[in-house]
């Protein structure tokens, strides 16, 4: 698709094309209809579409380096303009079959939630999250991912009332047994969302331990459990991990800028330490009509443009590292991976709208990153149209050719480390 953006906007622009080209390699068969043949080859990866004077200074008065600029410049960022369109269209096929979108209005917290004890309240819509605009579930999800872990004070008033809190769900949970009716399940939940809420307002320790104390042994009775006279001591410890944000809700249809909010940090697992983020609440549906479907499909899609981009700006900063990056054995290994674990919990339908959304980011991620003002990149080559412009003269051809040349080794360079880096990984099943 991407090729067919430059081929279109060359025939419209009435730039002749020698050649469009469906995969790389050796030619599998081939056809010429007017001035044009058309190829299939060997390898499906990417495609061509060879202009004439695109590469080297041809006198066709319709040859692409004797176009009007503006028209080369449009030739140029069509490819990345077909890419965004079809990655609107496959959004489109992902959001068709659900029964409704996610939103980013909190509905509940869960029984062990940080989040409720720490600023945020049922009813908030979050709009950004540590300086990132959240319009979209995408962009709470990219949000989030890109949160770095911290270290925080173990003894700050923050901290102890979510233990408070979060010792209240595993009172809860010591309580349960196969006696217990799911009237009483509803009822201790209920007392424990009653009892973050009371905890949230306090301001101190000791106001936060009162209410944990108070609702320690209503959840018993609950529970029609035996009340404990001897109430635990919610332990200190120097140092937390944590996942905590500065986020900005919408609350009673005012923007309230919130600090320091902290998000359920958990072990990995019972032998690892390793922290791992947990959304400690639930959101609001958005009902599926026509309306919703059309608004999600351009508000998601412009999510993933954002992700990309975000990403990439991340890795320039050393958020992100090479191990991050893949290529095509690293994506074709990840499709497979998604798509067998939801053929194995969801079925077939969700397999291939996993499929198909992998497909749509990795198609944004094309036109984006083809986009970028490097050498051999489409970026490239339009920063060298608009220098012409500028200058009202164009870069010679053997300094744009040596360029290129030099990007290209550049590029073939890093896809080489990453296809070993993937590759590896597979290996060692890492």
């Amino acid at each position: 698709m991407h090729e067919g953006g430059h081929f279109i906007a060359a025939k419209k622009s009435g730039i002749k094309v020698n050649e469009f080209a469906l995969g790389m390699g050796p030619k599998l068969f081939s056809f010429t209809k007017g001035e044009t043949t058309y190829s299939l080859r060997l390898f499906p990866i990417g495609g061509y579409c060879a202009m004439e004077g695109e590469d080297e200074d041809s006198e066709n008065p319709r040859a692409f380096n004797n176009a009007k600029i503006w028209k080369r410049m449009i030739v140029i960022i069509a490819g990345a303009v077909m890419n965004i369109l079809l990655g609107l269209v496959l959004m489109l096929i992902t959001l068709l079959p659900q029964e409704n979108f996610t939103s980013t209005t909190i509905s509940q917290f869960s029984a062990n939630s940080f989040s409720a004890v720490t600023g945020l309240k049922e009813g908030d819509k979050i709009v950004d999250i540590n300086g990132y605009a959240v319009n979209t579930s995408t962009d709470f999800s990219f949000a989030l991912f890109t949160l770095p872990v911290t270290e925080v004070d173990g003894s700050e008033l923050s901290v102890y009332k979510e233990d408070c809190s979060y010792d209240l769900y595993v009172r809860a949970a010591e309580l349960v047994d196969e006696n217990t009716t799911d009237e009483q399940s509803t009822e201790m939940m209920k007392l424990i969302n009653e009892a973050q809420s009371k905890i949230a307002d306090t301001d101190s320790k000791e106001a936060a331990y009162s209410i944990f104390s108070d609702y320690y042994n209503k959840l018993a009775t609950a529970a029609g459990k035996e009340v404990s006279k001897d109430i635990p001591e919610i332990e200190i410890r120097d140092k937390r991990q944590r996942y905590r944000t500065d986020m900005t809700v919408i609350r009673d249809g005012n923007r309230v800028g919130l600090k320091d909010v902290d998000l359920l940090t958990v072990k990995k697992s019972a032998d690892d330490d390793t922290p791992q983020l947990q959304i400690d609440f639930y959101v609001e549906p958005i009902e599926k009509n026509i309306g919703t479907v059309i608004s999600q499909t351009f508000m998601s899609t412009v999510s993933v443009v954002r992700m990309v981009w975000g990403s990439l700006i991340g890795l320039i900063k050393g958020q992100f590292s090479l191990n991050d990056m893949s290529g095509p054995v690293g994506i074709a290994s990840a499709i497979t991976e998604v798509a067998g674990e939801s053929l194995r919990t969801s079925g077939f339908g969700s397999a291939v709208n996993s499929i198909v959304y992998i497909m749509m980011v990795i198609t944004i991620n094309l036109g984006i990153v083809n986009m970028l003002p490097f050498p051999a990149l489409d970026g490239g080559r339009f920063l060298m149209l608009l220098i012409e412009w500028i200058f009202r003269k164009p870069v010679p051809r053997r300094v744009e050719s040596a360029i290129n040349a030099v990007g290209l080794v550049l590029l073939l360079g890093l896809s080489a480390v990453i296809a070993v880096k993937d590759v590896w990984k597979i290996i060692s099943g890492g």
